[in-house]
């Protein structure tokens, strides 16, 4: 059986090379704010798609009420919408921060707890949240962008151990430097001759939605951990 695999974020970068990976053998569906362009993306990609900005609460939600209304199911969410932010915390505009965390963590937030429900009633699911090697390194300049995916990380290890219990399996996915257009805000050049090709990390995931491990973080620590 087809599995109903919901992609924010997925008209560019890792999102859209994930979508065309996937689409052939699973009902895929994009979600982005940007509707011309995600139609665009969902034409070329052969799959269905929700407009949806993750900054908005009742956009979330419309966006997995129908998906849920037309697919009857959500088999895979991968929380994969993230925008960029560089230079000193000084420099950084108030709005630009307050974006970064709604984007990179509020919305992906939300978007797990719209498909919990669906998930908990079909007893499966998966939720991957890409987070970034950034959530375990520190870096001047980075500031907000890493503390953003420092958060998945927690955010990720925490519901993990929240929802196996129903039988949905949440996975922290780290990638390193890739070539996308997550860092075309910025002008500064950058170099690609070593960055990963989202491609292979589709590949990855592809892995991880079919695997039927349940995939577990490490509880080092965690019987004496009290709050």
């Amino acid at each position: 059986m087809k599995k109903v695999i919901a992609i924010s974020g997925g008209t560019s970068g890792l999102g859209y090379a994930t979508a065309k990976k996937l689409s052939p053998k699973n009902k895929v569906i994009i979600l982005s704010p940007r509707e011309a362009k995600l139609k665009r993306a969902a034409r070329v990609l052969k799959c269905d798609y929700e407009l949806c900005d993750v900054t908005d609460y009742q956009s979330i939600k419309t966006a997995i009420k129908n998906i849920l209304k037309k697919h009857k199911r959500i088999d895979v969410l991968i929380n994969n919408a993230g925008v960029w932010i560089e230079g000193e915390l000084g420099n950084n505009k108030p709005e630009e921060i307050k974006r970064v965390i709604d984007v990179n963590v509020t919305g992906l937030m939300l978007l797990a707890r719209e498909v919990i429900a669906s998930m908990k009633k079909n007893k499966k699911g998966t939720i991957i949240n890409i987070a970034s090697q950034a959530a375990f390194f520190r870096r001047e300049e980075r500031v907000v962008y890493y503390a953003s995916k420092y958060a998945v990380d927690g955010f990720s290890k925490c519901l993990q151990a929240e929802l196996s219990k129903y039988n949905i399996r949440v996975i922290g996915f780290y990638p390193g430097y890739m070539n996308t257009p997550l860092f075309s805000a910025y002008s500064r050049k950058r170099d690609y001759s070593l960055a990963l090709n989202p491609k292979y990390m589709a590949e990855v995931l592809e892995y991880l939605i079919n695997s039927k491990e349940f995939l577990q973080f490490p509880e080092v620590g965690m019987k004496h951990l009290k709050a």
